[in-house]
């Protein structure tokens, strides 16, 4: 039995893994699964830039902390929603200087990734 798209020309594909591999998307896989995530992450670039990206020149915190942050409050708000493909959570943005600034909204989307295998997509809640 064929598919109904067997016989179709592709005119673009545009992959998850093109997606990581030109920065569109910031891979975080390897920290999340410390942080306990089971299946592979990824953070869009914007949304990267919004609750992430830090710079050296304010030792007060660093990327990797502010990801933390992002996955630990991303990972407690799944233990209290349940399931669903699309999860909205915030953190706080840490402005360079170390005070508190402003909430950071974020959204999680689970679904396939190259395969039919789940990924998690964290976005800005504009993006899809």
């Amino acid at each position: 039995m064929t598919g109904f798209w067997d016989d179709a020309d592709v005119i673009s594909a545009y992959s998850r893994a093109d997606a990581i591999a030109d920065g569109t998307l910031v891979d975080i896989t390897t920290l999340a699964a410390e942080a306990g995530f089971v299946w592979p992450v990824a953070m869009t670039r914007a949304a990267w830039a919004d609750a992430v990206e830090w710079s050296d020149v304010d030792p007060t915190q660093d990327e990797t902390g502010r990801l933390w942050d992002v996955l630990t409050i991303l990972r407690w708000k799944v233990s209290q929603r349940g399931t669903g493909p699309r999860l909205p959570f915030s953190v706080l943005r840490i402005p360079q200087g170390g005070t508190v600034g402003s909430r950071c909204d974020l959204v999680c989307i689970v679904g396939p990734g190259d395969t039919p295998d789940p990924v998690l997509t964290i976005t800005t809640p504009n993006e899809d």
